[in-house]
């Protein structure tokens, strides 16, 4: 993976021991879970924050933080926050606290039909 690890590893030690918080390795970096949300994570050297759609622009006036995008289009609720950002411990912390704060809001997450499908199949298969 090419992400910064420092950053993995200052996220690993505030996160640890919380309740439902899981990490994954995806779009080249890697994503924190809370609840099955995701909430922050890394990409390349940039933290990526999920703050919501109502402080977005708030998180915009902080200290390198840039609209997500990801996949070429902005994405509002969500953004990438420079290293100069997070920097500091309480920078870091904020983020976090922010990101938190606003997947906690969400209602809870839905199996996948997909995988509700496989889980029937598969269940139905034992029975035999």
């Amino acid at each position: 993976m090419s992400y910064d690890e420092k950053l993995a590893e200052r996220l690993r030690e505030r996160l640890l021991g919380r309740r439902g918080v899981t990490s994954k390795e995806m779009f080249g970096g890697v994503a924190y879970m809370l609840d099955g949300k995701m909430f922050v994570g890394i990409v390349k050297d940039e933290l990526m924050v999920r703050v919501g759609p109502a402080r977005h622009d708030e998180a915009l006036d902080e200290k390198g933080a840039r609209t997500m995008d990801f996949t070429g289009k902005p994405m509002r609720g969500y953004v990438f926050v420079a290293p100069a950002g997070y920097r500091a411990d309480d920078a870091l912390d904020k983020w976090i606290a922010w990101a938190s704060s606003f997947v906690a809001t969400l209602p809870e997450k839905k199996p996948h039909a997909k995988k509700m499908a496989t889980q029937k199949t598969r269940g139905s298969r034992r029975g035999r």
